[in-house]
């Protein structure tokens, strides 16, 4: 999402319309690809992700450029676009870690700038504008000033399949009546049968972030399981950061990378300490809640008492059942429930991973992995709407 989003603000700084596509696992094979067993959509339509202006609605009211564009549409307008390969700005900037995503992107401006040509496509074969290595470190706070002014971020809506669907799960989370008060009336649940098929596609923005209030007694929970205990152990080998919207100065929690010994080498010391951070056990994540929920009381007394307890997560239903246990031990909450827990329609089920995004961006209490780009997310909305920083927190 995030270099969606960079993409987006560089085509609005430079007064072009910006081309966007479908969220792709595989461009060219067929409908369905093979994911660790599972078939999941090849390719599924930014509109059933997200609304506003990077997908086609009206900039604000005076702003002069031009709307994006689907990719279909620009292959007909633009036939015979000027190509441009990455490496033509990127090549010596993309891995120097001196490097701030801040220079990188003014030089796209410029380079932009400089073209006549009202057609310009980056080759297929380029690496992207704004990689990981970026995104994946603190070079990319560089753009915050930026991106959190800019209608990219700021008119930036969840899809109506996304709000629909935190509705229909809302009262697992505890959100009464006063957090639907923007969302628009067909979308709430006592009137989600009487949907006019015209609305849904509707682009305008719906909930900007600005208006995402968090739920009160709220805590989420971000653990990952599954592959992501091999790519903790990868990320220990090479000493890895969090990723960079993770690393705002103002969040409390830290995480300074251990020094490298060797070319992908590191200590077993090292490697327990990225796997607490990383792929707790149940009883290390027990211990977190209750640290978190001790900063909490000294912060706020019982005035902001966290009550319900949302696990976003990929692990097993065994698992969960035990990390549920624990959690109860913790604290006789009114509830803890997981992303296995939630109804989701068959519309629903391929972009799951966006609607646990939105809970955790209005969660009382964020507890997030700093390795995973899904949690770095949500910090970005956390940040943008100016949360509490002692509300968003860290394994």
């Amino acid at each position: 999402m995030q270099e969606l989003l960079m993409n987006a603000l560089l085509s609005h700084t430079v007064n072009r319309a910006f081309v966007f596509d479908n969220y792709t696992w595989n461009p060219d094979g067929p409908d369905y690809s093979d994911y660790n067993g599972k078939l999941i959509p090849s390719r599924i339509p930014l509109s059933a992700i997200m609304s506003g202006p990077v997908i086609g609605a009206s900039w604000p009211h005076g702003d002069p450029t031009p709307r994006s564009v689907t990719r279909e549409y620009f292959k007909q307008v633009c036939p015979k676009p000027l190509f441009i390969h990455s490496t033509e700005i990127n090549e010596d900037l993309r891995l120097d870690s001196e490097v701030p995503a801040s220079v990188i992107f003014d030089k796209w401006v410029d380079k932009l700038n400089s073209i006549d040509n009202p057609c310009v496509e980056i080759t297929r074969d380029s690496y992207q504008l704004f990689e990981i290595w970026l995104f994946g470190s603190k070079r990319i706070l560089s753009i915050w000033p930026r991106l959190s002014k800019s209608p990219v971020l700021r008119d930036f809506s969840w899809s109506p399949l996304i709000l629909r669907t935190f509705a229909q799960n809302a009262h697992l989370f505890g959100a009464n009546q006063p957090p639907f008060r923007f969302v628009p009336s067909y979308l709430r649940p006592s009137s989600l049968t009487s949907i006019v098929p015209s609305e849904l596609h509707n682009v305008e923005p719906l909930l900007k972030p600005e208006k995402t209030d968090p739920i009160p007694g709220l805590l989420v929970l971000h653990i990952r399981r599954g592959d992501f205990g091999a790519h903790c152990a990868h990320l220990a080998k090479w000493s890895s950061d969090w990723n960079g919207f993770n690393k705002f100065s103002a969040l409390p929690d830290k995480f300074r990378p251990p020094t490298p010994i060797g070319w992908g080498e590191t200590t077993e010391e090292n490697v327990q300490m990225y796997m607490k951070r990383c792929f707790p056990t149940i009883d290390q994540i027990a211990l977190r809640v209750r640290e978190v929920l001790a900063d909490q009381q000294k912060v706020h007394g019982n005035k902001k008492e966290l009550k319900r307890v949302y696990v976003m997560t990929n692990g097993d239903k065994e698992w969960l059942e035990e990390l549920k246990e624990a959690l109860m031990e913790v604290k006789q909450w009114d509830a803890v429930i997981t992303s296995r827990d939630i109804y989701l329609s068959w519309e629903a089920k391929p972009v799951a991973q966006a609607v646990d995004m939105l809970i955790g961006q209005r969660a009382q209490v964020f507890i997030g992995n700093g390795f995973s780009s899904l949690t770095s997310n949500i910090v970005m909305f956390r940040m943008l709407k100016e949360l509490p920083r002692d509300d968003t927190r860290f394994l």
